[in-house]
């Protein structure tokens, strides 16, 4: 599924480092360590009636991340929530509105690999869009299997929310070529670990929702989030290794992720999934809830 231009968003102004500049003008340093080798870590966060929904949840990640790869002169998370506001401000978005916030290692006064090279701290990009929930939940997701495997954590350490996509672009070249919108990654002992884009999770028979541990994918904020809703509403779930096998039998499968909140899913791999009711029961409860928590909580940026 091909994400529609909103043409609202034909005259953005982008934060870059506190300049507020237009789309069409806006620009990255050549030497940006995000250009020089995707070194940098990024957010999603969502903007729902003036409110960012788990936005120091966020901002933990990005610092966590950040002090992992070992950035110097990391903002504070008030000078990033106020780079929030400005942008919203500039734009007079208020709803319905998707943020990309980037933060790298900075510009480096000569190209290569170096971080040494890094002598005037890092680069802030707040890119704020007028984006509703991407995925079609009426209709659900079709999933094929990627051939792609997610790193291990000896490999790449999964906590470090990274800007190096290049895993999860290729498993989406291989749906796009099957006709499907996202792909399924598999860890390297062959359990599921997330989609291209998405955690997922599943329902059993018994009503119990089941997610594959973090183990080989970031901890998502939505993930969490649909977690703990579980535990509050004494919903049974669980986290462990997940085949592919207990996927396809499911009763319902459905993907988290701020991008697009919770979607329900149809088929993978053209295995329809339980009785074909969109969304299932579990999963509908589980949106219903989810919306009431983004209709109430949040901090508020404008």
């Amino acid at each position: 599924m091909l994400q529609k231009f909103d043409e609202r968003n034909r005259d953005l102004l982008v934060n870059i480092n506190g300049r507020l500049v237009h789309r069409d003008q806006a620009g990255v340093s050549p030497f940006d360590s995000a250009v020089q080798g995707g070194d940098a870590a990024w957010e999603g966060l969502r903007v729902y009636d003036g409110r960012v929904f788990k936005l120091r949840e966020h901002l933990d990640r990005l610092r966590n991340s950040a002090v992992a790869l070992a950035f110097a002169q990391i903002p504070t998370h008030e000078h990033i929530a106020g780079e929030i506001r400005r942008t919203l401000a500039a734009n007079k978005m208020r709803d319905g509105v998707h943020i990309r916030l980037t933060l790298t290692r900075g510009v480096k006064v000569t190209s290569g690999m170096d971080p040494r090279l890094n002598q005037s701290g890092p680069t802030l990009i707040v890119l704020a869009e007028h984006k509703p929930p991407v995925y079609d939940k009426s209709h659900g997701l079709s999933l094929i299997t990627s051939s792609v495997r997610r790193f291990p954590p000896d490999c790449m350490d999964p906590k470090i929310h990274h800007c190096n996509l290049i895993q999860s672009i290729l498993a989406k070249i291989e749906a796009n070529r099957a006709g499907a919108d996202d792909a399924v990654m598999l860890d390297r002992d062959g359990f599921v670990a997330e989609t291209n884009a998405t955690h997922l999770f599943l329902v059993e028979s018994g009503s119990t929702v089941a997610t594959p541990t973090t183990k080989a994918c970031p901890e998502g904020i939505t993930r969490a989030t649909v977690l703990d809703l579980c535990r509050r509403h004494n919903v049974p779930c669980r986290e462990g290794d997940v085949s592919l096998a207990e996927f396809y039998r499911a009763a319902e499968v459905f993907c988290t992720g701020t991008m697009g909140e919770l979607a329900p899913v149809r088929e993978i791999d053209g295995r329809p999934i339980g009785n074909g009711q969109l969304p299932g029961p579990v999963t509908r409860r589980l949106t219903e809830w989810f919306t009431e928590l983004t209709s109430t909580e949040g901090e508020l940026v404008i």
